[in-house]
């Protein structure tokens, strides 16, 4: 991983101090700002300094300060003045998760009744098999990472 040095990414542009941004918050490790593309007023994305395009780039130190920050955020949304009766944080990671921009970044926007944003999916009960079966696959899938230390 390289400290923001990809070539046409925005957000790498955006850490150089190439291109605009409005900047509530910055540390050594991840740069905080407001979306263009807001789902509503306050609408942040926590990006990491260090360009990663998803989860597999990045290291676990790194991911767990963006989700420390994401999770700093959310609590600052609901004492900013927003209008925020809530908090979503999402993350997307791959093109079939919707992922726009390829350098990893976290979502953290306020949430109110009819606000518009919606997630729309078949929320269908699964057989105790099924999830029995998906369980030892992730097993098998954190075997395969090995231990975290």
């Amino acid at each position: 991983m390289r400290e923001h040095e990809e070539p046409g990414c925005v957000f790498c542009a955006i850490l150089r101090g190439e291109a605009e941004a409005s900047i509530p918050y910055a540390d050594d490790r991840v740069m905080v700002i407001m979306t263009i593309g807001a789902v509503t007023p306050g609408h942040l994305l926590v990006i990491p300094r260090v360009h990663a395009v998803g989860l597999e780039d990045l290291d676990e130190e790194t991911s767990t300060h963006v989700w420390r920050t994401g999770h700093r955020m959310g609590r600052a949304l609901r004492r900013s003045g927003l209008r925020c009766e809530g908090v979503n944080i999402f993350l997307a990671d791959g093109k079939a998760a919707f992922q726009e921009v390829f350098h990893l970044h976290l979502h953290v926007f306020p949430r109110f009744k009819e606000d518009g944003f919606r997630i729309e999916a078949d929320w269908g009960t699964r057989d105790r098999g099924l999830l029995d079966r998906d369980a030892e696959a992730v097993r098998s899938g954190l075997a395969a990472l090995g231990s975290p230390d």
